[in-house]
């Protein structure tokens, strides 16, 4: 598959598959968004150099997917954003089912923290060394992750106390 990647793009690519051979998976494109797939071992490094030496300073999102598959069936990506350049740029990550684990990217971007709260809370991704790892939607002892694709659209009953529909009259 070719690829109509603009210069700065291209070098970014080259630059990761060449500085991180074992890290870097490949990379694709779709809806006019460049995606590159690397080795969740490599996130921090990755993202380190990505800031550092090509100036990607702004993290604009970090996002999870449930892919729902039996190899690989979570997705982190990390939507990053170079001002200098004008260019942006999709990391993906992909993790398995049973204890799907990352490193957290709070010591490079601090914006991450809540970023990767969310996606712990909504799709159950441990992110290691994060300062203040906690849930953000749900209540802490809530065992659910709402955004998976085998989570019932109309919740678990009982699994929330809900105020009650009828108004207290004394």
């Amino acid at each position: 598959m070719d690829l109509e990647l603009s210069e700065t793009l291209q070098q970014t690519v080259d630059k990761l598959s060449e500085n991180f051979p074992d890290g870097f998976i490949g990379v694709y494109q779709s809806t006019g968004d460049t995606f590159v797939q690397i080795e969740g071992d490599s996130i921090v490094e990755v993202c380190k150099y990505l800031k550092n030496q090509l100036h990607y300073i702004y993290l604009n999102d970090i996002f999870g997917i449930d892919r729902f598959t039996s190899e690989g069936r979570f997705e982190v990506a990390y939507h990053l954003i170079s001002l200098r350049e004008r260019e942006r740029l999709f990391l993906k990550v992909r993790l398995p089912e049973q204890d799907p684990v990352l490193e957290s990217v709070t010591d490079i971007w601090k914006s991450a923290s809540w970023m990767e709260r969310e996606v712990y809370d909504m799709f159950g991704v441990t992110f290691t060394n994060h300062p203040d790892f906690r849930r953000i939607f749900m209540p802490e002892d809530y065992e659910y992750f709402p955004m998976r694709k085998e989570f019932p659209l109309l919740g678990i009953p009982g699994s929330i106390e809900l105020p009650s529909s009828t108004p207290d009259t004394e």
